[in-house]
């Protein structure tokens, strides 16, 4: 018998995961899109737990983007439907200590589903296990236009210096003021691109791409996307 120990895992502190192939894991299954974001939730709970029992302090998923309005109404109304459900029991994370917090724009949202959401983060603010950030009708060049114009009007009224805006000040008013930038980007399903998310938090972020869609990743998965992020050199431009 092998006396190897396996390697332990470089744990980042911030994942960021694109959750990708929901539909096209039903199509290849003969099974309607909407039972694919039905087996990608079950991931999702999956994976968070494991991110918290292995020590990772913040996740945020890609939930529901602005351009995912564009998408068949029916399956629009099942996401929606399945964040409603999954507010409702947002006890849950507070019993697992996890803090919740969402990013976007909230005002097209049902308002039933604005009131979840708020309460969710007041029920939640204490806990100070894992912190899960949910993007839902997030978009990245939205949150940069909408963190602009905030400093514009602060500077229209008076009350800021154009001169004295920075990158912290600029970071401050984004969606996720106070939650470090991600470590890793994690995107399954075998696309290469960022679709439009944390545009202004990856600067520096690690990529990993994977061959496999949302609803098959599993906690395996996820230790062969952060052994690639291990082996990584971070020299945030030096040397």
């Amino acid at each position: 018998m092998s006396n190897e120990q396996k390697e332990p895992l470089v744990v980042p502190a911030h994942i960021a995961i694109i959750m990708d192939g929901n539909g096209r894991w039903a199509k290849k299954r003969g099974l309607p899109r909407n039972a694919g974001h039905r087996q990608g939730a079950k991931t999702l709970e999956n994976i968070c737990d494991y991110c918290q029992k292995i020590g990772v302090r913040y996740v945020t998923i890609y939930a529901f983007s602005t351009e995912n309005w564009k998408r068949p109404q029916e399956e629009i109304n099942t996401i929606m439907d399945m964040l409603r459900n999954y507010l409702k029991e947002a006890s849950k994370q507070t019993r697992r200590n996890v803090r919740l917090l969402f990013l976007g724009d909230r005002a097209p949202l049902a308002s039933d589903i604005r009131q979840l959401m708020n309460q969710a983060e007041k029920d939640s603010a204490g806990n100070t296990g894992m912190t899960l950030c949910i993007a839902v009708n997030y978009g990245g060049r939205a949150e940069i236009v909408r963190a602009a114009r905030s400093l514009a009007r602060l500077a229209a009224q008076g009350d800021l210096a154009p001169d004295e805006i920075g990158e912290q000040l600029f970071s401050e008013h984004l969606y996720t003021r106070g939650i470090p930038s991600p470590d890793l980007l994690i995107r399954p399903s075998g696309e290469l691109r960022v679709s439009n998310f944390l545009l202004w938090q990856l600067a520096y972020t690690e990529f990993v791409f994977m061959d496999v869609l949302w609803p098959d990743f599993s906690p395996l998965h996820l230790d062969q996307a952060i052994a690639q992020y291990a082996k990584r050199n971070r020299r945030f431009g030096g040397i």
